[in-house]
């Protein structure tokens, strides 16, 4: 399947898809060389990232150890999970709709108006899983600041977001996504369901939905069922159990979650590092923050 305009370029390396809240990308360097010594001596088959957002660390590692053999995806948020499926099993059908609805959308003389329809539609109309994860995409592109945020009926209800000129439809990028997805395990469900994909040859990549920096900056609300300390809680045990089985694990999480951490992680190496934020609702809320890393090795690849 050839681009719109018949030119598809192969050498695209992939990147995340939908801007994120949360995202790793600003902090990506500094996770990867946090990484565990085995990716690099052969000790590591399998890489599992139980709420994997937009995956920027997932498209690094994708690339950069290729000698990976096992990739499993998961997220509680089901329609972000579709659209991963969709883009690695049907993307020459995703990438039609999307040039339809960028088409669309570039033409109309009410740019707010067309895009509170797509939301009704995606919220309350019965769509076949393409359609649905082209709306997906579509709404991550146009809406305020590229959060994605539910009430408490799961309805997508994000603001339109009016840029000016927003790329809806990267079908480079989309083609390399589809490509570095074959034949990665994607699910949809709490992160424990991961459990059986895990062994001594795991690495586990945990980022967990963090507490809100201001009001305005509430990002847990990404899933109606929320991610409080009965949660967070939850994950520590779960981080432990994973740890007894000989697997190699990361966690980042907020620094304003630093006590918890501490008490719900301790014996385990952490590690406080610099993060950019760029998704808030006012430019305050954006800039250099602290973030913390969990792991059950050394760090700096040790």
């Amino acid at each position: 399947m050839l681009m719109k305009n018949n030119i598809l370029d192969k050498n695209v390396v992939a990147k995340p898809f939908v801007k994120w809240a949360g995202g790793k990308k600003s902090l990506l360097q500094t996770l990867i060389k946090n990484l565990p010594l085995e990716f690099r001596t052969g000790g590591i088959d399998t890489y599992v990232e139980p709420f994997v957002g937009g995956g920027a660390l997932f498209f690094s590692v994708k690339k950069l150890y290729p000698n990976v053999k096992n990739f499993v995806l998961c997220d509680i948020n089901s329609d972000l999970m579709l659209t991963y499926k969709i883009i690695r099993d049907d993307v020459s059908s995703l990438t039609r709709i999307l040039h339809s609805i960028e088409e669309d959308f570039v033409k109309s003389a009410d740019k707010k108006n067309f895009y509170y329809s797509i939301r009704e539609k995606y919220n309350k109309e019965k769509l076949d899983e393409v359609e649905k994860a082209a709306f997906f995409i579509f709404l991550n592109k146009t809406c305020f600041n590229g959060l994605y945020r539910v009430n408490s009926k799961g309805e997508f209800n994000v603001p339109f977001g009016r840029y000016k000129n927003p790329k809806i439809c990267d079908e480079n990028n989309l083609y390399a996504v589809s490509n570095a997805l074959k034949e990665t395990i994607i699910i949809s469900g709490d992160f424990e369901i991961v459990r059986d994909y895990i062994n001594d040859r795991s690495f586990v990549y945990l980022d967990p939905p963090y507490k809100p920096i201001s009001k305005t900056s509430n990002f847990t609300s990404y899933h109606s069922s929320g991610f409080g300390i009965n949660e967070q809680e939850r994950l520590a045990t779960f981080f432990g159990e994973m740890d007894k089985r000989g697997a190699k694990l990361m966690l980042s999480n907020s620094y304003s979650n630093d006590k918890m951490l501490q008490r719900l992680y301790s014996g385990y190496f952490i590690k406080v590092v610099d993060a950019k934020r760029f998704i808030s609702a006012s430019s305050s809320g954006r800039g250099t923050i602290k973030e913390i890393l969990v792991m059950n090795y050394g760090g700096e690849n040790g």
